[in-house]
């Protein structure tokens, strides 16, 4: 047995399954139910949403460990499912390590993405339909939609710039608070507020709170704490970002 290469595999099974915005505990007991299926009983994994470290012990020798840092990350269930499948086949089958790596390599490895356009229909329809749910009017819901287009052309292009998270919502925010005040001030829309409500959904953290509760249940109170760190830092981005913009309009246009 490779012991440093089974060390590799499980630790970059957690890492990616990081990457997709699973649980901290789903991403322990994975390494945990991979390290034990290839027979290795001293195995540990700490895991937060930034950082994953694997150890193991093993037969004679002094115990190995495996770092690495996970970059800012979003979620993706589809990957997500993925990687739980690979890891249920490598834990009934056992392959022998170079092939379950070729296999975690493919599993990861040129993931069909959206076309721009779809995501941009993504970003009309949920802000449109949140416009509708809080009790806007068909033109609030129109509106709401045109400003969620106006983040989905903002937010995407500063991810691949690697901008931190405070700024993307900020910039969220902004634009959703100019947009809105825009065509509200144009006769287009009539409730502000809930055109504003609908458009900034699309950055609210709901997962990232729902997932924070989740590991504070768990027992994960370091991971939790980052988590609401992020949720706590986004909303501030939006609120930031929106009250700017309201300020604006108060002074150009007299909007408010």
């Amino acid at each position: 047995m490779d012991y440093d290469k089974l060390l590799t595999l499980s630790g970059e099974l957690g890492y990616h399954l990081l990457l997709s915005g699973a649980e901290i505990y789903r991403v322990e007991e994975s390494v945990h139910y991979l390290l034990d299926a290839y027979g290795v009983e001293t195995g540990e994994v700490f895991a937060i949403p930034n950082c994953i470290i694997v150890s193991l012990t093993a037969p004679g020798q002094r115990a190995i460990t495996w770092v690495r840092r996970v970059p800012g990350h979003g979620t993706d269930i589809s990957k997500m499912e993925d990687l739980n499948a690979l890891c249920r086949r490598l834990c009934a089958q056992r392959p022998d390590l170079d092939q379950a790596t070729a296999l975690l390599d493919g599993a990861v490895r040129d993931r069909p993405q959206s076309s721009p356009m779809v995501q941009l229909l993504a970003y009309f329809l949920i802000t449109s339909t949140f416009c509708l749910f809080f009790g806007g009017t068909a033109a609030d819901a129109l509106c709401g939609g045109l400003c969620g287009l106006a983040v989905g052309l903002v937010i995407p292009p500063l991810t691949r710039m690697g901008t931190n998270l405070f700024f993307r919502t900020m910039a969220g925010g902004l634009f959703c608070g100019v947009t809105a005040t825009l065509f509200t001030s144009l006769g287009l829309g009539e409730h502000l507020d809930l055109i504003l409500t609908g458009a900034i959904m699309t950055q609210a953290p709901g997962l990232v709170v729902t997932n924070c509760i989740r590991d504070l249940m768990a027992g994960d109170v370091m991971s939790s704490l980052v988590k609401l760190a992020e949720g706590l830092l986004t909303g501030a981005g939006i609120a930031l970002g929106t009250g700017v913009a309201l300020g604006l309009a108060r002074a150009l246009w007299g909007v408010l």
